[in-house]
């Protein structure tokens, strides 16, 4: 039964569609200059994000901050076949649409979005929901170990086949992240994780194009045309923000063109370049409020199912914008992860939105307001 609210987390609310708003902003900037050289149309990439990205992932929020929560356990199965139906069509039927080397898209008619960024939302609530619903199934080998293992194996081989190596970390991060505050045991959460990395270390020994990433991170100047030329222009534009930064709109690589991938992989690096030191700073700290808010909601959430959904959604965020900045500024290998709510990517925007609405109106019947 539906229990009486209270109003919601208003700071997190404010976070969610600063970041969103804000990273319009950043796109408009970071896209002008290949908007223009490719269509001709300077706003031709901000445009299809509002659309397609920002209205949709809107009205996606209202609608889910309007619902009660618990109404999407009865829809986690359904939810996450279509999805995963979804991965296969893409990689075996003529809707699979292929963009610079990988099939990631289904393209229906004149729409086209990515299910892999619908995942980290159906594939969160599935587990919220199994692991929620029946305590035995935590510490459980054949229960709750077993099958978690053979379903992320699964969603794994289907993204691995895109290839979507970096959604894959992301949602798997995030999906033992949800087991392991279920209340799962240590070790099956120690031998899933030392399997989890065996089986990246040979699916990346056995696809040359992973490795060449792995030794060009290692040794840059090996390749510094190739797959070192990303990383060396991004490290030159975030060193050129310096503390206040170029100003808004004037990043002077994204002009020059010298700098790959502006509106997705690297658009951190025309941020940092934009608005330097204080910026950085400024934009970590709204990533931190939003990991901090929707914790804390976690730890008052009113249900199992409400806990496990806050942490496996703002994991899902905060590990994604950790690895894109890590990336983006030399710390680890490239991945070509997109920066949550700033990066080019319609379905990626929209989801989240859609996410954190239900993150909001959990946050509505916790066991007390945060405020």
């Amino acid at each position: 039964m539906k229990i009486k609210g209270h109003h919601p987390d208003y700071i997190l609310i404010i976070a969610v569609w600063a970041l969103a708003i804000f990273g319009l902003a950043i796109l408009s900037s970071a896209s002008s200059e290949l908007g223009k050289v490719k269509f001709d149309d300077t706003y031709y990439y901000l445009k299809h994000q509002l659309f397609y990205g920002f209205l949709i992932g809107g009205v996606g929020f209202w609608l889910t901050y309007k619902i009660y929560y618990r109404r999407l356990e009865k829809l986690a199965l359904l939810l996450l076949f279509l999805n995963i139906a979804a991965l296969i069509l893409v990689l075996v039927s003529p809707l699979g649409l292929k963009i610079h080397g990988a099939e990631r898209w289904l393209k229906i008619g004149p729409i086209s979005f990515q299910p892999g960024e619908f995942l980290k939302f159906t594939f969160i609530v599935y587990l919220a929901v199994w692991f929620g619903s029946k305590l035995k199934r935590r510490n459980s080998f054949f229960g709750g170990f077993l099958p978690f293992l053979i379903i992320s194996g699964l969603i794994g081989a289907l993204l691995l086949l895109q290839p979507s190596t970096s959604a894959l970390i992301i949602i798997m991060a995030a999906a033992l992240a949800v087991y392991f505050v279920s209340g799962a045991k240590l070790s099956f959460i120690l031998l899933t994780i030392i399997l989890g990395i065996a089986a990246l270390a040979i699916v990346i020994y056995a696809t040359p194009y992973r490795l060449d990433r792995i030794l060009s991170y290692l040794n840059p100047a090996s390749d510094p045309q190739g797959l070192g030329f990303h990383t060396r222009q991004s490290l030159m534009a975030i060193g050129s923000g310096g503390i206040s930064g170029l100003g808004y709109g004037n990043s002077t690589l994204k002009k020059a063109g010298f700098l790959p991938e502006p509106i997705g992989d690297s658009i951190f690096a025309v941020f940092a370049e934009e608005f330097g030191f204080i910026g950085v700073i400024s934009l970590i700290a709204v990533f931190l409020i939003l990991l901090l808010r929707g914790f804390a909601l976690a730890k008052i959430a009113p249900d199992l199912f409400a806990k496990l959904f806050c942490i496996g959604i703002i994991s899902i965020i905060i590990f994604q914008a950790l690895i894109h900045i890590a990336s983006v500024s030399g710390l680890i290998p490239f991945t070509g992860v997109p920066l949550p709510f700033a990066s080019y990517g319609g379905s990626s925007l929209a989801i989240l939105l859609t996410s954190m609405g239900v993150v909001a109106n959990i946050s509505k019947y916790t066991k007390k307001s945060l405020l």
